[in-house]
């Protein structure tokens, strides 16, 4: 039996996208922890990281597509379950590596099929509500499934007993709370019956408005995340006074619970000023968040210098926030109902580009160090906002 839409039959899709986004989360605070406790080295852990996104971008845009075709439950369903999946195998990552890579893996793959089909299942439920605040609400539990699994697993992984396995277990539980909430939730979608494989990239993605005014700077969006919890906390965790996991878990909150403070602002801003505002103003905030970062980075003996990280990772907090939802209102805007999932599955691929930031500043501080290429980040984030001004006029 479905359920019939309400006012706040919304609230069941975002705990679905919500308790995705904390599995997919919930590793990012412990690369120091496995790095330390298993002896595996810098580059490993970035690529656990980011393997992530190997099955998370393909995924983004089939299932886009696929739920398009034939609705968004359907979908979510089994993808509630693949992310439980995702979540036990990496239980056994302190056994054998490979279950993290498996684990980080499927978690991808759930994420991809959940944030494109479940961001579109939000934003179809909030239908009577003023325009961009479906696309608010998809941000904010996305935003905060994100937060809060990273907040809860540093703080875990610190103080709990087996802090390779504790973890995990909040994810079990909330996943568990939401599979049921979402299982007979309302669907207003009425799929067109189309074919998934057809069309995986929407004509709307063509467009030079989208190709030269969003896809440029939709990198940053999960960039300027990744920057702050996964690069700038493990650069400074060792002067976190001997809790360098707790202190990667706390960033990972203050930095996506400062975007989640920052989204109500940031629609109304898109309601009420030129398109090209929101996006410029998170790029400068994120030009601000690498620049102070480069320059914590590049100055060891600065006395409390991982506290000074907080007010970074609240700038580059600011500056995911506002590009993601930025980039959400615009793909509503130049998106139909039949292309709708599929036009934001194609934001997130190229926002989730960004979560290969720690594995390529990896790769790349094996010339110079890694503070020239954040600061080479910080000029990027400069040099786009021209051309975003010119392009979403």
């Amino acid at each position: 039996m479905t359920s019939p839409p309400t006012d706040r039959a919304w609230l069941r899709a975002a705990l679905a996208v919500f308790a995705v986004g904390w599995g997919a989360n919930q590793f990012a605070p412990l690369l120091f922890l496995y790095r330390e406790e298993q002896g595996l080295g810098q580059s490993d852990v970035t690529a656990m990281f980011s393997v992530y996104i190997v099955g998370l971008l393909p995924t983004l845009l089939v299932a886009g597509r696929w739920s398009d075709a034939h609705g968004r439950r359907v979908l979510m369903r089994p993808v509630l379950v693949l992310s439980l999946v995702a979540t036990v195998l990496m239980l056994f990552g302190p056994q054998d590596p490979l279950w993290l890579y498996l684990g980080r893996f499927l978690a991808g793959l759930a994420s991809g099929a959940a944030f494109g089909a479940g961001s579109a299942w939000v934003r179809e439920l909030s239908a009577g509500a003023p325009p961009g605040t479906g696309a608010r609400r998809a941000a904010i539990a996305l935003t905060g499934g994100f937060g809060l699994g990273g907040l809860v697993g540093g703080l875990v992984g610190e103080f709990a007993p087996a802090p390779m396995v504790s973890p995990y277990l909040p994810h079990l539980v909330l996943g568990s709370v939401a599979l049921v909430a979402a299982w007979n939730a309302a669907d207003p979608y009425r799929p067109h019956g189309g074919s998934a494989s057809a069309g995986l990239i929407p004509a709307s993605a063509g467009t030079r408005r989208f190709l030269l005014g969003v896809a440029p700077w939709a990198p940053l969006v999960f960039g300027c995340a990744s920057m702050s919890f996964a690069v700038l906390a493990d650069l400074l965790g060792g002067d976190a006074g001997g809790l360098p996991t707790a202190y990667a878990g706390v960033m990972v909150g203050v930095t996506l619970g400062a975007g989640v403070l920052v989204q109500p602002t940031v629609r109304r801003l898109a309601a009420a000023s030129p398109p090209s505002r929101p996006p410029v103003m998170g790029l400068a905030a994120a030009a601000l968040g690498m620049a102070a970062g480069a320059a914590l980075a590049a100055s060891p003996d600065l006395p409390g210098r991982a506290l000074w990280l907080l007010p970074v990772a609240v700038l580059l907090g600011a500056g995911y926030a506002t590009l993601l939802v930025a980039g959400l209102v615009e793909v509503e805007f130049q998106s139909g109902p039949r292309d709708h999932a599929g036009l934001v599955a194609v934001f997130y691929v190229l926002a989730y580009l960004g979560m290969a930031t720690p594995y390529v500043l990896a790769v790349l501080s094996r010339l110079g160090g890694p503070v020239p290429w954040i600061a080479a980040l910080a000029v990027v984030c400069v040099l786009l906002i021209p051309l975003t001004q010119r392009q979403l006029r």
